[in-house]
């Protein structure tokens, strides 16, 4: 059983920066596929970015690319999700969720509760 616990969320201003930390609990990340996903109000669910731990293959949505970077501190068991040049249509509640296996073909299993991101002036 995983547990995971996002942080680093907040306002920001368009253009801005900020990095979410998606810290597990209860096993080591190996061999997992570490997803982030976002929900704005009144829209579906929409993966963001997947990094594989066993090889360290990473994945991201056509609307992030660039601008945003999937990485694993394996120290902390942790996975960060680095967002910069945030625009407000990156406002959205950003979750981690994880699951052994590769991406993007991955069934997650474990979800954190989330973390708010607000892209605004």
């Amino acid at each position: 059983q995983v547990q995971l616990v996002e942080s680093g969320g907040g306002l920001v201003q368009p253009g801005g920066s900020l990095r979410l930390s998606c810290a597990a609990s209860g096993d080591t990340l190996d061999n997992y596929a570490i997803g982030w996903f976002r929900q704005a109000p009144g829209k579906e669910r929409e993966g963001v970015s997947c990094i594989s731990t066993s090889d360290g293959s990473t994945f991201y949505a056509d609307s992030v690319k660039g601008r945003f970077t999937i990485s694993r501190d394996n120290a902390k068991n942790t996975v960060h999700l680095q967002m910069n040049s945030l625009k407000s249509e990156d406002t959205a509640v950003y979750y981690c969720a994880a699951d052994l296996g590769l991406c993007p073909n991955v069934a997650f299993s474990y979800w954190g509760q989330g973390t708010q991101v607000t892209v605004s002036s």
